[in-house]
């Protein structure tokens, strides 16, 4: 069983957890831990780490990175979609945000930029003298370039 499935189980079920978790009591922080690190994180876990074949430890990090911002910012799209709409709930807010989990849980992470060059596996840039273009020689006496790169 790969790794991954477990995870992707995790990230999809952490949103019905959090609904669940509103029938408790006001106060309780049984009701607002699981919300709140749902919200934190959920969607952009489900959305970003699910990735075939696993991630190397660093695009890993850039996932859980990146993970905060994306949930939040689609926290704050599904909020002001309901106030606009004057239909903001708890609940209301959370079952969205549960089913976008649960259905990008089950899809294929997006690409991260770390995943795709070998998680800051030493990416080789080529080499400055190497570049093709025009000679320019510095003139050490006055400390300006000088085009063309020949006699004076």
């Amino acid at each position: 069983m790969p790794k991954e499935i477990p995870l992707r189980a995790a990230a999809a079920l952490s949103g019905w957890v959090a609904l669940a978790a509103t029938l408790l009591p006001g106060g309780s922080p049984m009701r607002w831990i699981p919300v709140l690190l749902f919200v934190c994180f959920g969607p952009g876990i489900a959305l970003l780490h699910p990735q075939p074949g696993g991630l190397r430890p660093g695009a890993r990090l850039e996932a859980f990175a990146l993970a905060a911002p994306v949930s939040l910012s689609l926290g704050v799209l599904t909020a002001t979609s309901l106030f606009l709409v004057g239909g903001f709930t708890v609940t209301a807010f959370l079952l969205p945000l549960a089913v976008f989990a649960t259905v990008v849980a089950a899809l294929p992470g997006l690409p991260l930029p770390a995943a795709t060059r070998g998680a800051a596996g030493g990416a080789h840039l080529p080499s400055r003298e190497a570049a093709p273009g025009p000679a320019v020689e510095r003139d050490s006496a006055a400390g300006r370039a000088q085009p063309g790169g020949g006699g004076r």
